[in-house]
């Protein structure tokens, strides 16, 4: 009687093990991607940057432009399965979507004109059409002009670092074991603000940000019945963080330490009765870089 319940006793030591030795992953920018307890999934809002949306506004907003262009992923990397590389791309191809978006947002939409670029012939041929049906019908009121940006930001994804660190650690008692492994990968942004009327580059900067993967797997190989029957139980967990929310935590490090030096630089003023406190210091920097 005791030989048939060893299997249904491992299987259960196996589950009680499995359920002690799950550990979150180490904290980073955003704890929140993984905390098991939440029932829904965090929207993008509540990953947005805190400190940009927060940063003060400008007394004149600068319009800026961002060519799709101008800003691209430089790194080449593609998509790795830890044996071989794939033909998809590790990197987002539209990185200009998650500038935009740190330019909209930063000062809660209250900074920066962003114009649009990316979709620049799509409109010049939409006023044509308007231009044109208004001339055949006599109106008198004239479509606005468009707006003209006097910055251009411009950079890249620079950098995308696999296997910065890798380490685990397992254990194994009479075939009962359970073992835990890590990676850390390093994803770098470059952005650039450049005069219009000069061509001069006024500000660049870096920003980085870490990407962690996690994983856990626990097992059972024993041998039963007077050692003529095999019982073999693995299973396991892997938490891996996106790599797009990891691009778009750097170039929002980014964005928000060009503004801090546009402020140094007094490329910009702050709004009147505004008292001219730092924004943000470089540990500030530093948290929201990961």
């Amino acid at each position: 009687m005791q030989m048939e319940m060893s299997p249904k006793l491992h299987c259960l030591l196996v589950v009680l093990l499995s359920s002690c030795s799950i550990t979150s992953v180490i904290e980073d920018t955003q704890q929140l991607r993984f905390d098991a307890k939440k029932k829904e999934k965090p929207s993008i809002y509540s990953l947005q940057s805190k400190e940009l949306l927060e940063v003060q506004a400008p007394l004149s907003k600068p319009v800026v432009a961002v060519y799709p262009s101008a800003f691209t992923d430089q790194t080449g990397q593609r998509k790795s399965n830890s044996e071989f590389a794939l033909f998809s791309t590790a990197v987002t191809q539209a990185p200009n979507n998650l500038l935009i978006r740190a330019l909209k947002h930063a000062s809660d939409g209250n900074f920066f004109r962003v114009v649009e670029r990316v979709g620049l012939d799509n409109l010049v041929k939409e006023r044509q059409i308007i231009r044109s049906t208004r001339e055949e019908l006599d109106e008198e009121n004239r479509i606005m002009p468009l707006l003209f940006a006097g910055v251009l930001l411009e950079g890249a994804v620079v950098s995308y670092d696999s296997n910065l660190i890798t380490g685990g650690a397992g254990a194994r008692y009479l075939g009962i074991g359970t073992s835990v492994q890590y990676r850390e990968d390093t994803i770098t942004v470059s952005l650039r603000m450049v005069s219009v009327a000069t061509g001069e580059i006024l500000v660049e900067v870096m920003s980085s940000k870490t990407i962690l993967s996690y994983g856990q797997s626990d097992s059972v190989f024993k041998f039963i019945e007077m050692g003529t029957e095999l019982v073999e139980v693995e299973f396991g967990i892997s938490r891996n963080e996106s790599t797009t929310i990891a691009l778009m935590k750097a170039i929002e490090g980014a964005v928000l330490e060009l503004i801090i030096i546009g402020y140094d630089k007094e490329y910009w003023k702050y709004e009147k009765n505004e008292i001219n406190e730092p924004i943000c210091d470089a540990d500030c920097i530093a948290d929201i870089r990961g």
